[in-house]
């Protein structure tokens, strides 16, 4: 079985509520991320695909959050084992530079976010990045 590792930044604007970054694959709703290149890190990896995909290159990372999803998926007949890491990061605006491989982006607030996400374990992302914030206020 093939393995994939990606990482990406859920992204955060905190005014006047906190809303949250979404991306249209235009297939489905989802965070910023992307494939790791050999020898980058995953952090390097989730703030470069940041970067190309929305053209922010100013978030702020929260220490202390961190978490991971695990599916697979079948590509050209081959099972391929897939692990995502996202971080949490905060945008000081909201601007995007949307990159050609998505077809749109919103920033939602939570109850709006988890209604477009399409996937559950993106939404449990969510609900966990919620505690999280809820836990340790800035």
């Amino acid at each position: 079985m093939h393995q994939e590792i990606s990482a990406g930044v859920v992204l955060y604007h905190r005014a006047p509520d906190r809303q949250y970054l979404l991306l249209d694959y235009g297939s489905h709703w989802d965070y910023p991320k992307g494939h790791t290149k050999p020898g980058e890190s995953l952090l390097a990896t989730a703030l470069r695909e940041l970067r190309e995909e929305t053209g922010i290159d100013n978030a702020v990372l929260l220490p202390g959050f961190e978490t991971t999803i695990e599916y697979s998926y079948r590509k050209t007949g081959a099972l391929v084992a897939k692990r995502v890491v996202f971080f949490l990061g905060e945008s000081p605006g909201r601007r995007v530079t949307l990159s050609d491989e998505h077809h749109g982006y919103a920033w939602l607030p939570c109850a709006e976010a988890l209604g477009r996400l399409t996937y559950p374990s993106a939404r449990r992302v969510l609900a966990e990045i919620e505690a999280f914030l809820l836990a340790n206020p800035a």
